[in-house]
């Protein structure tokens, strides 16, 4: 096959991935999305202020790029939710701690309706790694567990109601994120476990959904057992020998960020998605800087133009990309009907009650109890969902049934236990970031109660009882105001073991 050099340049374009700066199309990024022959854009928080704003960017890469394009976001549920505007859905592992595969579909279909509803037709979501390490600082409540056939069939009720709406899905990470102790937005995870253990428990639920998930997103993660010398990303013996051959995956493959410190400061992203698409994958998700994303448009021209990158194996992921668009267009015309949004409102809010966990014994508080609340002014991002849980929501949702004295502090390393009023006073501590507790927090905070509002396993840090929500949307929080003053049970079941007090590396 020969082509001539605007077909070239279309085919290099149309394997990248990329990223605007705001919620309004500049014609300075236009002119470079054209010039890229760019078709496939990933919005953040910062594209997506409001419905309307986000229908005019939506609209206006449309006219810029044509009708065929594929809009992404990540939009899990929980503390990974891009809008701040639509109905905010439960955390993959608040439905596991309920295991109703039922609510899990009609979850799924709910998120895909305010998603299509903005002309979005691609979601990075459902989550398949099983988070078996309590030390991940990056799954969490992500996951929909540790057990890979229930995690698998939980995922699989979720991506089917979220395809049913017409809003193509994505399971990440391949082949497994769970079983790590780095960020792989700060460094490089290697996870060196045997090839049958990765098999038989990583891969799981990746085998068990890989004929019906339409995309799949690869980790930056080296598993020595499956290539001594790529992480996932980049590794042809993981994205062709595994994922094609051996489990016949025929969906698009595209990798996370390579904006990402593991990939970025090792190999750079112009040469990285030259890389990974020799390996395999159908899509490189360039991210950030601008002159990077046109060195990367640069880079695979060169390398279609020298050789380097055959024009059949970019033509094929051109294929694929083209068919998932096809199967799943933006939509400009959905009417997201205020009574539809209602009802899934009261879906979400119904799922936060029902996920509710209590880890020991969880005392009934009377309406009208004064207690006091420890609570972190502002949690941050973490870089991988938006920022935490402000303290002024939290204040408001527990003040609904109780009166608080409030002790505010703006890093735990503020925060001396000692020096809190010693008063017989109920004292409350709320966990409001994914961070865990140091070995200074384990031995010196007692409160009475600890409300773990983010990450579940900070609820093994602390020596005392828990209640956990696995997230901090409005209705999880007047969930757990309400199940303090005894007017529900927290009736969630962990689908995680919480394993021992966390470990400072």
């Amino acid at each position: 096959m020969t082509l001539s050099d605007a077909q070239l340049d279309q085919l290099a374009g149309r394997c990248l991935m990329v990223d605007v700066e705001g919620p309004v199309l500049s014609e300075e990024e236009a002119a470079r999305l054209r010039k890229m022959r760019a078709r496939a854009v990933c919005l953040f928080r910062r594209n997506v202020p409001d419905a309307a704003s986000t229908r005019r960017l939506v609209a206006d890469l449309k006219r810029a790029l044509g009708d065929e394009v594929l809009i992404a976001l990540d939009q899990e549920g929980g503390a990974v939710m891009r809008t701040r505007f639509l109905p905010q859905a439960p955390a993959a592992m608040a439905l596991a701690a309920i295991g109703d595969e039922a609510l899990a579909r009609q979850a799924g279909g709910a998120v895909a309706r305010g998603l299509k509803s903005l002309g979005v037709n691609w979601n990075f979501a459902p989550v398949l790694d099983l988070n078996n390490n309590p030390a991940n600082p990056v799954i969490g409540e992500r996951s929909f567990g540790a057990d890979p056939a229930r995690a698998a069939a939980l995922a699989r009720a979720w991506m089917d109601g979220h395809l049913a709406e017409g809003v193509a899905c994505c399971v990440k990470h391949f082949p497994g994120h769970g079983d790590t102790h780095t960020d792989s937005h700060l460094d490089l995870p290697v996870m060196d476990k045997p090839q049958a253990e990765l098999r038989d428990y990583e891969l799981a639920p990746f085998k068990a959904l890989s004929a019906h998930a339409p995309a799949l997103m690869s980790a930056h993660i080296r598993f020595p057992a499956l290539d001594a010398e790529w992480p996932a990303t980049l590794s042809p013996a993981i994205l062709t020998g595994l994922l094609r051959r051996e489990l016949g995956y025929r969906g698009v493959a595209i990798t996370d960020a390579l904006n990402m410190k593991a990939i970025r400061e090792r190999w750079g992203q112009p040469a990285g998605a030259v890389q990974t698409l020799k390996a395999g994958a159908d899509l490189a998700l360039v991210l950030q800087f601008a002159d990077e994303m046109e060195a990367s448009f640069d880079a695979l021209r060169a390398a279609l133009h020298s050789g380097d990158l055959a024009e059949a194996r970019l033509a094929e992921a051109a294929a694929r990309v083209d068919a998932l668009i096809r199967r799943y267009p933006s939509v400009s015309d959905y009417d997201y009907a205020a009574r539809q949004r209602a009802a899934d409102e009261a879906l979400f809010a119904d799922a936060w009650t029902r996920a509710l966990t209590a880890h020991g014994e969880i005392p009934t508080l009377p309406a009208g109890q004064r207690l006091r609340l420890v609570v972190q002014d502002q949690a941050p991002s973490d870089g991988v969902s938006e920022e935490g849980l402000a303290a002024d929501a939290l204040i408001a949702a527990l003040s609904r049934h109780h009166a608080l004295e409030v002790v505010r502090f703006k890093e735990r390393a503020s925060l001396a236990w000692s020096t809190l009023p010693q008063d017989g006073l109920f004292t409350v501590l709320a966990s409001t970031t994914r961070e865990r507790y140091g070995r200074r927090e384990q031995q010196e905070w007692r409160p009475d109660l600890h409300l773990a509002l983010w990450n579940p396993y900070a609820a093994a840090d602390i020596a005392a009882p828990a209640l956990i929500s696995y997230g901090f949307a409005d209705a999880a929080l007047f969930a757990a105001s309400r199940c303090l003053a005894g007017e529900i049970a927290a009736a969630g079941r962990l689908p995680v073991d919480l394993g021992q007090p966390h470990q400072e590396q």
